[in-house]
């Protein structure tokens, strides 16, 4: 069976899915993507009240920008910060209806699983020469097609990572799920009636947990009896608030200084050193325990602590992964946050996200793993180089062309147990990802 006459399967069609599909098309190779929502960028909606931390010009990848332009699109103004929804209806909607595209998107069409035709993951013989065959779910059952490569853009956003600190869940978190929320909830919008004049916990020290504050202290003043209660890990306040007015995202570094103003001025309790082991509900509401302490009883948890990939679908090939990130085993020492809280995001392409089966790449946030430092920009970089190696152009693919911004953060969730320097000294990129970027 000769796997050349497959198209190049990707699997989910948001911003980084849409972009490898314009790369592969501007190389004249044939995508398939496949999105299990009703529409392209299906998770952003999820979030869609959320204002990113990056502006439009990080926010589009070049070649689809050609093809939108070439149809008559209007460029966003590239130093404003779109929402969630912004981004679906003036970038994502669009791209995935231009005529270049939409005839290679599947929607409502879940990848279950992905595998080599007649070979499960102990067969060597003709491994590489083989098809790679996916087990689709649609609206008619499933069904199975083949490709000739396979790119993994579905993302990260449907796995949260759990609050215990484990890595697994807190005693209690599961029996205790009709009360917790993961991720960024629409809290003034859509969520509101869950936590106006509620006791809320905000769990995390990241963006995502910076969005949810600010958004429970706006509901506060005019539901006065909401109280807003966070925790973390950490120590140290000033390294997880980020870089202020140094950061070259400006939005992000405006978040922190915005935390950092509602903390002093009383409107948020903070709790430090809070490693959650436990969640117990008592007749005064839900108790978080942390080693031999109990916060204050509340009545609803927002868990903002990241998110993981899910790689079950994956089981039956052969990949090489990090065992702390998740992310490929060439790609993980450039990004993992237990050594670079502060420094570089380093050129990487097709070569660091290759595995031991040719032709599959994870890409996109789920890339990364569990390690926090993503940017769509860089993204779009991993599935330009993909594309060009995939046609067989490898200078194409070896040569970086990803500029990303110089930013002042120098924090990630894993500063609460390493030390590292409090001044960001890179002139490249230092960056957080936030669960809006995924």
């Amino acid at each position: 069976m000769d796997k050349i006459k497959h198209p190049i399967a990707i699997i989910g069609a948001g911003p980084v899915g849409l972009a490898a599909a314009a790369h592969l098309l501007s190389r004249g190779l044939t995508p398939l993507i496949l999105e299990a929502g009703k529409q392209a960028g299906a998770s952003i909606n999820e979030w869609g009240h959320v204002k990113m931390f990056s502006p439009w010009r990080f926010n589009i990848d070049k070649e689809a920008e050609r093809l939108l332009i070439t149809s008559g699109w209007t460029t966003p103004q590239p130093d404003a910060y779109p929402t969630g929804q912004e981004l679906l209806g003036q970038y994502i909607q669009p791209l995935s209806k231009l005529p270049e595209i939409e005839p290679y998107l599947h929607l409502n069409s879940r990848v279950l699983a992905v595998s080599r035709v007649e070979r499960d993951v102990m067969k060597t013989q003709g491994r590489n020469s083989a098809p790679f065959l996916l087990r689709v779910a649609g609206s008619d059952g499933e069904r199975d097609v083949l490709a000739s490569a396979v790119i993994d853009a579905s993302g990260t956003y449907a796995t949260p990572n759990w609050m215990g600190a484990h890595g697994i869940p807190a005693l209690g978190e599961k029996e205790n799920s009709a009360h917790i929320a993961y991720g960024i909830p629409d809290i003034l919008g859509s969520a509101r009636h869950r936590y106006s004049d509620r006791h809320v916990l905000v769990v995390g020290a990241g963006h995502s947990a910076f969005n949810a504050l600010q958004d429970l202290v706006a509901l506060a003043r005019i539901a006065p009896g909401t109280r807003v209660l966070w925790a973390i890990r950490s120590t140290s306040l000033e390294r997880i608030l980020g870089g202020g007015k140094n950061d070259q995202l400006e939005q992000r570094g405006k978040l922190g200084l915005k935390i950092r103003q509602l903390l002093d001025e009383g409107a948020i309790e903070l709790h430090q050193g809070i490693r959650i082991h436990k969640i117990t509900s008592s007749p005064k509401g839900i108790i978080v325990h942390s080693m031999e302490q109990a916060l204050p009883p509340v009545d609803e948890i927002v868990v903002a602590t990241g998110f993981r990939p899910n790689l079950e679908l994956m089981a039956e090939l052969r990949l090489a992964l990090d065992p702390a990130t998740g992310s490929p085993v060439k790609l993980a020492p450039l990004i993992d946050p237990n050594e670079h809280s502060c420094g570089t995001v380093r050129p990487h392409g097709v070569q660091e996200l290759a595995h031991p089966d040719e032709g599959v790449f994870i890409t996109g946030m789920k890339s990364y793993g569990r390690a926090p430092t993503f940017l769509m920009l860089t993204g779009y970089e991993q599935v330009r180089s993909i594309a060009a190696a995939l046609a067989g152009d490898w200078d194409s693919a070896r040569r970086s062309e990803l500029v990303l911004p110089e930013t002042g953060v120098c924090s990630t969730q894993f500063l609460d147990v390493i030390e590292q320097p409090t001044g960001c000294r890179s002139t490249t990129a230092c960056s957080s990802a936030s669960a809006q970027e995924a």
